[in-house]
C-alpha cells in the first residue's frame, strides 16, 4: 500500500473546504468555552476620562509645595464631577472617580493629614500619581478579543465591561462517534468471555471533541456486520458534520469500514499515511460532510483524532489552529522505532522557560497503551528522515493541555 507522507496528508486536510460561517447569538453568561464568531472591538476609550486609581485628594501638582491646601468637598465614585480645581484647592476623590477638571495628580490619603478643612502634605508624590490616563486600558477601535478565540473568564469579564449582553459564537460542529468490532464490549455491558475488549475509544474521542468545542453524538458500538455499519454511517451523516469511527480500516477479513465508506457515496480523500501510530487512517468526504475512519487501538485512535479530526473541528469553528506545537529539548536519548513519522507520548516539564521532554514510565509496546497519555503528557514528533536522537536534541511536541 502506497502511503502519503504526513506533511502531504496535513496539507490536503487543510485544503478541504468546510463551512466556517455558521454562528448563533447566546447570552454572555452562557458563552464560557464557546468560540467567538466576531471581533470584540472597543467603542470607547477606557477610561474615557482621567480616573483616580486610589483614594486620595485631587490636586494641582505644583501646589504640593504649599504647606496646606483647601478641601472643596468629596467626589464619590460614579458621580459626574463638574467642579474645576484652582491653585490652592483640592477635592477628596475616591478610587474609580472621574478626576476633577484642573487636577493633574492624586495624593493618597495616607500621605496627608486633614486639619480644619485643609490637607497638610506629609509626603509628596510624582506628577500624575494614582491617575489613570484616558485610554490606559484600551482605545476606541482597538480589537480587544479576536474572532476565533475560545471564551474564558477574562474574555467574559472584558465583554461584560463592554456591555455585551449577547455574544456571537460559532455554531458547534456536530461530530458522531462510533466504535466498530464484534470484540468490543460497550460500557456497562456484561462480559461473556475474556477475549472481549471493553470499549473506550468512543468515550475518549467524545471527551476530546467536546473539549475542543464540538457537540458529540455518541453512537456506541457496532459489531462487524456490513449492513449494520452501513446503516449506522448513513444515519449519522443525516445530522452530523463529521463522522468518526474506530476500527475496521486495516487489511483483515473483518475490516469492513474501508469498503463501506465508498459504498455510501463518500469520496475517499486518502487512505494510508506514513505515520506511527495510525497508518491505516482514512479521510473521506460526502458533499459537505466528512468521514474519518481511525484505527481501533486506543492510543492510535486518539493520536489520529488529534492530528486529523481536531483540525477539521477548528476550521469549522473559525479557529486558526487546533493545538499548539512548541520546541523542546530531549532530557534523554530517544530510540526511533520505524522509518515513519512517529508520535511518541512523552512527559513535559518547563525549566527556566524552556520545554524539556523525557520518557519516564512511558511504556514501549503496541498502539493500545492509552495510559501513556495520562498526567502531564505531550506528543513528540519525529520525522521520516529522523533516526535515533541524542540527549539535548531539539524536537517539536504537541501540547495536550491546551485544547
Amino acid at each position: 500500500m502506497s502511503l502519503l507522507s504526513y506533511e502531504t496528508s496535513q496539507n490536503m486536510l487543510d485544503l478541504l473546504h468546510v463551512n466556517a460561517s455558521r454562528s448563533q447569538n447566546v447570552p454572555l453568561s452562557s458563552s464560557l468555552g464557546r468560540v467567538l464568531a466576531q471581533n470584540i472591538v472597543a467603542e470607547f476609550n477606557d477610561p474615557q476620562f482621567p480616573t483616580a486609581s486610589m483614594d486620595g485628594y485631587a490636586v494641582i501638582h505644583s501646589d504640593l509645595e504649599r504647606k496646606n491646601i483647601v478641601i472643596l468637598g468629596d467626589n464619590p465614585a460614579g458621580s459626574d464631577e463638574k467642579r474645576t480645581i484652582k491653585s490652592g484647592e483640592c477635592i477628596k476623590t475616591f478610587t474609580g472617580s472621574k478626576m476633577p477638571l484642573g487636577a493633574d495628580t492624586l495624593i493618597q490619603i495616607e500621605n496627608v493629614t486633614v486639619e480644619n478643612g485643609r490637607i497638610v502634605i506629609n509626603e509628596s508624590v510624582a506628577k500624575g500619581s494614582s491617575v489613570r490616563p484616558i485610554g490606559e486600558g484600551y482605545r476606541a477601535g482597538d480589537v480587544l478579543i479576536k474572532k476565533g478565540t475560545k471564551i474564558g473568564f477574562a474574555e467574559i469579564g472584558v465583554m461584560a465591561a463592554l456591555n455585551h449582553v449577547m455574544v456571537k459564537v460559532a455554531l458547534k460542529p456536530r461530530v458522531a462517534v462510533v466504535s466498530t468490532g464484534s470484540e468490543i464490549l460497550d460500557l456497562g455491558a456484561n462480559s461473556t468471555n475474556s477475549a472481549q475488549i471493553r470499549s473506550s475509544n468512543n468515550y475518549t474521542l467524545a471527551a476530546l471533541f467536546e473539549l475542543c468545542g464540538a457537540e458529540v453524538i455518541q453512537l456506541g458500538v457496532v459489531g462487524d456486520d456490513k449492513s449494520s455499519i452501513m446503516q449506522t454511517f448513513q444515519n449519522a451523516l443525516l445530522s452530523a458534520d463529521i463522522l468518526v469511527s474506530t476500527g475496521g480500516v486495516s487489511v483483515g477479513d473483518y475490516d469492513f469500514v474501508k469498503d463501506i465508506v465508498p459504498r455510501i457515496g463518500a469520496e475517499v480523500v486518502y487512505k494510508g499515511v506514513a505515520i506511527k501510530p495510525g497508518k491505516h487512517i482514512m479521510v473521506a468526504q460526502k458533499e459537505d460532510k466528512f468521514i474519518l475512519a481511525l484505527p481501533g487501538f486506543a492510543y492510535s485512535s486518539t493520536v489520529t483524532a488529534i492530528l486529523y479530526v481536531l483540525p477539521l473541528i477548528a476550521k469549522m469553528l473559525g479557529r486558526e489552529s487546533a493545538y499548539r506545537i512548541v520546541a523542546a529539548k530531549l532530557s534523554e536519548d530517544f530510540k526511533k522505532r520505524s522509518s515513519l513519522t512517529e508520535f511518541s507520548a512523552c512527559n513535559v516539564e518547563i525549566v527556566d522557560g524552556q520545554y524539556f521532554v523525557n520518557f519516564k514510565d512511558k511504556k514501549v509496546g503496541s498502539s493500545a497503551i492509552l495510559t501513556n497519555m495520562l498526567q502531564n503528557s505531550a506528543l513528540m514528533i519525529t520525522g521520516e528522515e529522523d533516526g535515533d536522537l541524542s540527549k539535548g536534541t531539539f524536537v517539536n511536541i504537541i501540547l495536550l493541555d491546551t485544547f
